[in-house]
C-alpha cells in the first residue's frame, strides 16, 4: 500500500498507534491520515483505491487497537474538525471537539449539554456510540450530523439515518463524522456549572480516573447506562455482575480489572492488547458460566494479533 493520493494534511506510514489510545497499546497502522480540513478529506477519499480499507479514529478513548496493528488508512481528525460553534439553542461542534468541551462552552452560554462532561472522548465518537450517561443520550439531543461516506461524498445524516440504540448506531463502514448539531435545554450558567462539577466529583469517587483506562468495558445488561438517581437499580449493571464473578481488581499480566470500579479494564503494567482482550474474554466466559449473561464489549477492538 504505497500509492495513495496527495493530501494537504499528513499522512504517515507505519504509524504505530499505542501512542494514540487512552490503554496506550497496539500494533501500526499501514498509513495515518490526519487531514486539514473536510476537503481534503473527501478529495483523498474520492481518489483512493476503493479496496483500501479505511478506519475512523477518534481519540482512543474507548479503543483496544491489537498488537499486529491495523491494515488500513487510518483516519484521525485534528484541529480542523474541533470547532464549536452556537446559535440559539443549536450547538454544533466538530466531530474532534473534546466532549468535555462542548458541555463546558454550552453551559456557558446556557445551555445544557452537561452530560457529555463526564464523557470521555470526541464528539464523533459520541455520535457514533449514541453516548451517554445520569439518564441522557447523544440522541437525546442529536439534530444532524454532517458525514463523508468511503466514496468522498458529503452526506447530511439524521436520526432516522443511524437508528440510535443503547450505544450503538448504523453509521456505514468507513463513513467518517465531520461535525454534529445538537438541539439543547437551557438553564442557568451557574447551575450548569454546579451540576457538571458534581458529575466530576461522582464519577472521580466511584471511576479509575487516574489509570490507563477506555472507559466501561462491557455494555449494561439492563440496556441503559447509569442515571444517577437514588433508585436507579445495580443488579444488571456490569460492574456488579462482574463483582459477584470475582473479578474485581482481578490481574491478568499487565490487565487489570479495576479494584475501584470492576467494569473499568486498566493498563496496570505495561499490558499488551493481547492480555487487555484475553482478560475481557475471561470475565465474559465466567459471567456467562455463572448468571447465564453474554456480556456485549462496548471498548471497540480493532486490528490483527501479532502473528507467529
Amino acid at each position: 500500500m504505497t500509492d495513495l493520493p496527495e493530501v494537504r494534511g499528513a499522512l504517515t506510514p507505519d504509524r504505530d498507534l499505542s501512542s494514540l489510545t487512552w490503554l496506550r497499546v497496539g500494533g501500526p497502522a499501514d498509513w495515518l491520515f490526519q487531514p486539514a480540513d473536510a476537503d481534503d478529506l473527501r478529495d483523498f477519499l474520492k481518489a483512493l483505491d476503493p479496496a483500501i480499507p479505511v478506519f475512523p479514529m477518534g481519540v482512543g478513548s474507548n479503543l483496544i487497537v491489537r498488537d499486529g496493528g491495523i491494515r488500513a488508512v487510518v483516519i484521525r481528525l485534528g484541529r480542523g474538525f474541533n470547532g464549536i460553534e452556537i446559535d440559539g439553542d443549536r450547538v454544533t461542534a466538530g466531530a474532534a471537539a473534546l466532549d468535555a468541551h462542548v458541555a463546558r462552552k454550552a453551559a456557558a452560554e446556557g445551555l445544557d449539554l452537561t452530560f457529555l462532561r463526564t464523557i470521555p472522548g470526541a464528539i464523533g465518537g459520541a455520535v457514533r456510540m449514541n453516548a451517554g450517561c445520569y439518564g441522557t443520550y447523544t440522541a437525546d439531543v442529536f439534530e444532524q450530523a454532517t458525514a463523508i461516506t468511503r466514496a468522498g461524498e458529503a452526506v447530511t445524516l439524521t436520526a432516522d439515518d443511524l437508528n440510535f440504540a443503547y450505544r450503538q448506531t448504523d453509521l456505514p463502514e468507513g463513513m467518517v463524522i465531520t461535525s454534529a448539531t445538537f438541539r439543547a435545554p437551557k438553564g442557568d450558567p451557574a447551575e450548569l456549572e454546579a451540576k457538571m462539577a458534581d458529575q466530576l466529583a461522582r464519577r472521580d469517587a466511584s471511576q479509575p480516573t487516574k489509570d490507563r483506562t477506555a472507559g466501561s468495558t462491557f455494555r449494561n445488561p439492563a440496556g441503559f447506562s447509569s442515571t444517577g438517581r437514588a433508585d436507579d437499580t445495580h443488579e444488571l449493571k456490569a460492574w456488579k455482575i462482574i463483582e459477584e464473578a470475582g473479578f474485581r481488581g482481578f490481574r491478568h499480566g499487565g490487565a487489570q480489572m479495576s479494584e475501584k470500579h470492576p467494569n473499568f479494564l486498566t493498563n496496570a503494567d505495561g499490558a499488551t492488547a493481547a492480555e487487555l482482550e484475553e482478560l475481557g474474554e475471561m470475565v465474559r466466559e465466567k459471567v456467562f458460566q455463572t448468571r447465564g449473561i453474554s456480556l456485549v464489549w462496548e471498548v471497540i477492538r480493532v486490528g490483527e494479533p501479532v502473528s507467529n
